[in-house]
């Protein structure tokens, strides 16, 4: 008895653990940093550095790295910034054994910095994390079998994803940003923020091909001791060797921006107008062949009863793979800075996901977009100021092929964001969301592991009728017929005159047994 067998990689996620933390620590203003009078924005970033199962609980290990942007309350009047950070360590409760590679799939921080006195500040942080984990696993299926015994056999196909790699990589940005003539030669980089924006990744042959751009903001003081702001987009694309892999292959990325670096530089003038900025785009990517899988799902002998062993195995089937966009538009009133905004020099946001739920036509995501723009006040001695909001949004993901059993996959990205002045108290807020979807649905294959032969009972054998009339009832098919019945499917066919298998319920036929 020969098997012919496919084996393929499958690949595996482990159960998503969620998990909140708080810190609260107060920070001593270094020495070489002016007194805080006024703080009038900060931001927070969580960096992982390590992540390791410790009996029941995920270990994980980092850095919360924060920076203040603030008024000072010694001498002139100025703004400046600091920055600091403060290392962390959380223990995730796990009721499962994690696989392989453990990884976050999400981080969101909040983050509070208070004034306790001017040479010291308390700093609350919220950090809001998915951990999972993931890998691999080796399945083989029998596709066909041979023997000296003649077999009747049936074949099954089934769409499944078959893993082709789990990669992690890097790449590497490195631009310059010329500063245009209107503005300020910078003296002193107060402050600055760099986003991850319209990232667009597609699988090309042996590579990622990558497209984004960078959305650069810089609050600075001139050499004349002048504040001033630059904001400029920086477009970039590039490729990651990825060998194996063709344009026809689907894939899962997770990407992140880290190692933000920012540097002045001189021009060809000698004066310091350019900005260097450099950064790693790491990404975690998992990329998939969708294949039809031929299987050998059922057989008989008209010599002998077939006994047949059966494993369930689980795979699965790609649903869909979207990159959608979710308009966001909202207008605010803001009495309590009415008459306040003469300009808005930047505004960012990101979002946070509360709540995905299968919908009858998809998935319906509910979240919140958290927003903050820093604005020009009429005030002579610091002229800035920064509002930060919430805004609630809802959004459809369609998809007709949405079950219960379905695994989905989601991240979002705020790719647009525009914030306009209708008012002296009135802003209008308008957002595009990018939402990255993979959704996939189990598939369920009882492979037949082993096969063995009984001999036929020659009376009971011979007790079947010769010739039996049939009606077909639902659900009936000419293999399972063929097969109750010792007989063959195109004896049937034959005998009836069928020029195709499909039968009718109330369908009159003749059955042969075959000797």
């Amino acid at each position: 008895m020969e098997h012919d067998k496919n084996y393929f990689k499958v690949y595996r996620q482990g159960k998503d653990l969620e998990d909140q933390f708080y810190l609260d620590e107060d920070f001593n203003v270094p020495d070489m940093k002016r007194d805080v009078q006024r703080i009038i924005l900060s931001e927070g970033k969580v960096q992982i550095e390590d992540m390791k199962r410790v009996e029941n609980y995920i270990r994980v290990s980092g850095t919360v790295l924060f920076k203040v942007l603030y008024v000072t309350d010694e001498g002139e009047t100025k703004i400046t910034s600091l920055d600091g950070k403060i290392p962390f360590e959380e223990m995730v409760y796990t009721d499962e054994e994690p696989l392989e590679n453990i990884f976050a799939k999400y981080v969101d921080v909040e983050l509070t910095v208070n004034v306790i006195h001017s040479r010291k500040l308390n700093v609350k942080v919220v950090v809001d994390m998915k951990i999972s984990s993931d890998g691999q696993t080796e399945a083989e299926v029998l596709t066909d079998l041979s023997d000296s015994v003649s077999l009747y056999k049936r074949y099954e196909e089934y769409p499944v994803l078959r893993l082709c790699t789990i990669k992690k990589d890097t790449y590497r940005i490195k631009e310059e940003i010329s500063i245009s003539g209107t503005k300020e030669t910078v003296g002193a980089l107060l402050w600055s923020e760099v986003i991850n924006r319209k990232l667009d990744t597609r699988i090309g042959t042996d590579e990622i091909i990558l497209h984004g751009e960078l959305l650069f903001f810089g609050f600075y003081e001139s050499v004349d001791g002048k504040v001033d702001w630059i904001e400029q987009t920086i477009p970039y694309q590039g490729r990651i060797n990825c060998y194996g892999v063709q344009d026809s292959m689907y894939h899962q990325i997770y990407p992140e921006l880290r190692d933000i670096s920012i540097d002045v530089r001189m021009d060809e003038d000698g004066e310091m107008r350019v900005l260097g900025v450099e950064a790693t785009l790491e990404m975690r990517v998992i990329i998939y062949e969708e294949e039809k899988m031929r299987v050998l799902d059922d057989m008989y002998s008209l010599e002998k009863i077939c006994v047949l062993n059966r494993t369930e195995k689980d795979f699965e089937k790609l649903l869909m793979q979207n990159h959608s966009k979710c308009k966001v538009v909202e207008r605010l009133s803001l009495p309590e800075i009415k008459d306040n905004i003469l300009q808005i020099c930047h505004s960012s946001a990101r979002i946070q996901m509360e709540n995905i739920s299968i919908a009858e036509n998809g998935l319906l995501v509910e979240g919140i977009l958290h927003v903050n723009f820093m604005y020009v006040k009429p005030d002579d001695v610091i002229p800035f100021d920064v509002w930060q909001g919430m805004i609630p949004f809802s959004y459809l993901l369609e998809s007709n092929e949405t079950n219960e059993n379905m695994t989905y996959d989601l991240s979002g990205t705020v790719e647009q964001l525009s914030i306009g002045l209708l008012g002296s108290d009135e802003i209008e807020v308008k957002a595009v969301l990018a939402i990255r979807s993979f959704l996939k649905s189990p598939v369920e294959v009882l492979d037949i592991t082993n096969i063995s032969y009984e001999e036929m009972d020659v009376k009971e054998k011979e007790n079947v009728p010769g010739i039996i009339g049939y009606i077909v009832k639902d659900g009936d098919e000419l293999w399972d017929l063929a097969k109750k019945y010792n007989t063959t499917i195109e004896s049937i066919m034959e005998v009836n005159n069928l020029e195709h298998r499909e039968l009718k319920k109330g369908q009159k036929m003749l059955i042969f047994k075959e000797n």
